[in-house]
């Protein structure tokens, strides 16, 4: 009973639940669809094969509907994902581990989570954030503060010790001595 649960939180605004009862409407409802408008809540909702070119497929949903496309095989999933923009996450439910294996390698996203949602974003060892239109950077610990941060490399010598190698003109044992010491 999503809608009468205190555990799920309301949408923010009438905009957003209108937006997000457009995105299901007229598509196959597999689990949920509740709405209580004048909680402002929807309950989490699985639309099934919606048509691609239909706005919760083209836009970011930023709400408790997940739209599921069926598929063959993990290559056509793979096609299918290549042929639009990279996704900040991909996910796989398979128990095959040459399928998750491939879909890791294939998928240029900036996530791939494998038989679960989300939870990759709340793990803390793990970097988060997009490639391509999706997002720039990585977040999370130690990968978002090296994001946030520019490592200045400085590089410091003395005046009173020069190596005559590094300068014209040029031998062949020159050469082989700065092999030797790079």
């Amino acid at each position: 009973q999503p809608l009468q649960s205190k555990d799920y939180g309301r949408i923010v605004n009438e905009r957003h639940l209108t937006r997000l009862k457009q995105y299901i409407e007229g598509h196959e409802i597999v689990i949920g669809g509740q709405l209580d408008e004048a909680q402002m809540k929807l309950a989490p909702t699985v639309i099934l094969n919606p048509d691609i070119d239909t706005p919760v497929m083209q836009e970011e949903i930023f709400g408790p509907v997940l739209p599921v496309i069926e598929v063959s095989s993990v290559n056509e999933a793979i096609d299918f994902i290549k042929r639009r923009h990279k996704p900040l996450a991909a996910y796989l439910f398979s128990e095959s581990q040459s399928i998750q294996q491939q879909f890791a390698d294939e998928v240029s996203a900036g996530s791939v989570c494998i038989n679960d949602t989300m939870m990759f974003m709340a793990n803390p060892q793990l970097p988060f954030g997009g490639v391509g239109n999706s997002g720039m950077g990585r977040y999370h610990g130690k990968f978002g503060f090296d994001t946030f941060s520019h490592l200045k490399s400085v590089m410091k010598r003395s005046f009173w010790f020069d190596v005559a190698i590094r300068y014209a003109p040029s031998s062949a044992r020159k050469r082989f001595l700065l092999k030797k010491l790079l």
